[in-house]
């Protein structure tokens, strides 16, 4: 994976191989961040990485400029990769060991941007269930935005704050709002 803007543009971080992560995909993860661009001044923001894996998505809003990132993913190695790689780049991103619905349940952070990247296979009411307990815990800040990436074979348009999708090959976007 590389990051694609910012102080760190270019740069390829390559995580290990026994981690269970599928990075977004390069070109993906650009059109994501043109968007978010657009609404967005990067150092203004704080930032919640969901099923954060090798942090792929918490690096280019450090990159860019985020002043603070919460990553959260259950397995410990990805934990353990992000502080690594977090602190090599000197980038202000707090990890947490936990089940990402766990955490929703409990957190008391307001976050700008909410970016999910769950497992693709996940059944639909498990997707639907981060966008509920995100929005039903007010998580989000007033302007903020949650982005759950899926594939192109799951739809979450029926959830009540179902903004819109953005699709790139087999990756889909969907965007939600207050």
């Amino acid at each position: 994976m590389r990051i694609i803007s910012g102080k760190y543009k270019s740069k390829r971080i390559s995580a290990p191989k026994n981690l269970p992560v599928r990075p977004t995909t390069d070109m993906a993860k650009e059109s994501l961040f043109n968007i978010i661009n657009n609404l967005y001044y990067f150092d203004n923001i704080t930032v919640l990485d969901l099923f954060a894996g090798t942090g792929n998505i918490s690096y280019e809003f450090g990159s860019r400029g985020t002043e603070t990132i919460y990553a959260v993913d259950a397995h410990f190695g990805c934990v353990k990769f992000i502080n690594k790689i977090a602190k090599e780049l000197e980038l202000n991103i707090t990890s947490f060991k936990s089940d990402v619905f766990k955490f929703l349940e409990k957190t008391a952070l307001k976050t700008d941007i909410i970016f999910a990247d769950p497992p693709y296979d996940f059944e639909v009411d498990k997707f639907i269930k981060i966008a509920d307990l995100v929005f039903d815990k007010n998580i989000l800040n007033e302007d903020g935005l949650l982005v759950i990436e899926h594939s192109k074979h799951t739809s979450l348009a029926d959830h009540p704050k179902f903004s819109y999708e953005k699709r790139y090959g087999g990756n889909v976007f969907s965007f939600f709002d207050n």
